[in-house]
C-alpha cells in the first residue's frame, strides 16, 4: 500500500446500497492503477448504505469513508476531502463507467489541466452502448442541458453532466463546492469556468447500468436542478436577456400604439395592445435591473469573476443617476396626467372616449411607475457599493 504523501490518483466512488455492482467496480478501479504503475487507492463514499456496501468494499481494499450528510453531491465532496491523491478520477459505482480509461485521464492532468471531463456522446468521439442510457437522457436532457452550459458559460466539454472526470484535487477544493444533490456535476464545471481552470475532455465508454434496482437519479426533478443551478449563476441569461427582449419590444409597441391605433390587414392595435406593451415594458426594466442587482452580488462575494464593467457602475454614483432619471420620468407622466385632467375638465368632468383616455393615462402611469424604479434602484445598487466598500476595509 503507498503511503499517503506518494498517492498519485484517489479514484472516488459515492455509495449508497451498490451491493450488486461496487466490487466489480473496485477491481476495476485497481487494475487500473497497477496496469498504469502509478501509487493510487480506491475510496468509497458512503452515503448511509444498508445492504453490506461498506463491508464489500473494505473487504476488496478500499478505503471506506463514511459521510452523513445525504446527496450525490456530499458523496463525492466528503470522498474528495477525505483522497490522498493529488489527482482525484471520480465516477458511479454502478458499473457503467469503464475505470480502465484511466490513463486517459491521467495524461491530460500531468500534461497541466485541471479538469478532464469524459464524453460519453458520439460528438464529442464518444460511445454509448445499447441499453446504457434511457432515450430521453441521450437526445433530450443530455443534449439540452450541455448546450445550456456552453451558451451561458462558454464551457469547453460536449458532455456537461458525464460522471466519469478527473482533476486536480486542490483546484477543485478551492471552488468551495457546496451543491448536495445531483447538481454538484453542474456545479463543478460551472465554477471551473468561473475560476478559469485549465479544461480538456476525453472520449469514454457508457456501459449498461448493472444494478437490478432503478438508477437513483430522477430525470425531471433532477434535470431540473441542473437547469435551476446554471440560471442562478447566469444573471445575463436569466435575467438580461429576456429583460431586454421585454423592454424594446415593449417600448416600440407602446411608442408606436401612443398616437393612435395601428391596423395591419383585417387586425386593429389599439389602447388593450398598448396596455400590454407597457406591462412588458416594466417587467423587461425591472428584469434588466436584476440582472444588474444579481451580477454585482455575484462578483462581489466572489461567486462570479471580477468584472470592471461593475465596478465602473459602482464608482458612477448610483443614487444621483437614479434620482435624475427618475424624476425626469416622473414629472413626464404627472405631466400626461394633468393633460388628462384638463382632457376630463373640458367635457365637463363627464364620460370621456374609452380609447383616448386610456392613450393618455397608461402613457403617464407607465412613466411614473419607470420612474419610480430608477429611483428605487439607484439607491439598491448604492447598497451593494457600500457592500463592496465595507469588504475592503476588512
Amino acid at each position: 500500500m503507498a503511503e499517503a504523501d506518494d498517492i498519485e490518483v484517489s479514484i472516488v466512488m459515492p455509495c449508497l446500497n451498490e451491493a450488486e455492482t461496487l466490487l466489480g467496480c473496485i477491481r476495476e478501479a485497481q487494475n487500473a492503477i497497477r496496469a498504469s504503475g502509478i501509487a493510487g487507492e480506491v475510496v468509497i463514499a458512503d452515503n448511509g448504505s444498508t445492504d453490506g456496501s461498506p463491508r464489500i468494499a473494505e473487504e476488496a481494499g478500499a478505503r471506506v469513508v463514511h459521510v452523513e450528510d445525504k446527496g450525490y453531491g456530499s458523496a463525492l465532496m466528503g470522498g474528495i476531502k477525505a483522497a490522498r491523491g493529488k489527482f482525484v478520477l471520480m465516477g458511479d459505482a454502478d458499473g457503467s463507467y469503464v475505470f480502465g480509461e484511466l490513463p486517459a485521464f491521467l495524461a491530460r492532468l500531468r500534461a497541466g489541466d485541471q479538469l478532464v471531463m469524459g464524453c460519453r456522446l458520439p460528438s464529442g468521439g464518444g460511445r454509448i452502448e445499447s441499453g446504457a442510457m434511457p432515450w430521453k437522457h441521450r437526445w433530450i436532457g443530455n443534449p439540452v442541458l450541455s448546450g445550456l452550459g456552453k451558451l451561458f458559460f462558454h464551457a469547453p466539454v460536449s458532455d456537461f453532466h458525464c460522471g466519469l472526470r478527473a482533476f486536480d484535487r486542490r483546484a477543485i477544493l478551492d471552488l468551495d463546492l457546496r451543491c448536495t444533490g445531483m447538481e454538484f456535476a453542474s456545479e463543478m464545471v460551472v465554477k471551473s469556468v468561473v475560476a478559469r481552470l485549465k479544461f480538456a475532455q476525453v472520449p469514454i465508454t457508457l456501459r449498461p447500468d448493472g444494478r437490478s434496482r432503478p438508477p437513483h437519479l430522477r430525470s425531471w426533478s433532477d434535470g431540473w436542478r441542473h437547469l435551476r443551478f446554471m440560471l442562478l449563476y447566469s444573471p445575463k441569461w436569466l435575467f438580461f436577456i429576456p429583460g431586454t427582449i421585454l423592454f424594446l419590444g415593449g417600448l416600440i409597441g407602446f411608442i408606436a400604439l401612443m398616437f393612435g391605433p395601428i391596423r395591419i390587414g383585417n387586425v386593429s392595435f389599439d389602447t388593450n395592445t398598448l396596455l400590454v406593451c407597457a406591462t412588458a415594458l416594466l417587467i423587461g426594466f425591472q428584469a434588466i435591473f436584476f440582472a444588474v442587482y444579481t451580477k454585482t452580488f455575484a462578483v462581489l462575494t466572489g461567486l462570479l469573476r471580477p468584472d470592471p464593467r461593475i465596478t465602473r457602475l459602482l464608482k458612477a454614483q448610483p443614487v444621483e443617476w437614479g434620482v435624475g432619471i427618475g424624476l425626469m420620468l416622473l414629472v413626464f407622466g404627472l405631466g400626461y396626467l394633468v393633460f388628462a385632467v384638463i382632457r376630463w375638465k373640458d367635457v365637463g368632468f363627464g364620460n370621456l372616449s374609452y380609447s383616448d383616455s386610456l392613450r393618455i393615462v397608461i402613457p403617464g402611469v407607465t412613466a411614473m411607475a419607470l420612474g419610480a424604479q430608477s429611483i428605487f434602484s439607484g439607491f439598491a445598487l448604492a447598497v451593494l457599493g457600500l457592500a463592496r466598500n465595507i469588504r475592503r476595509k476588512e
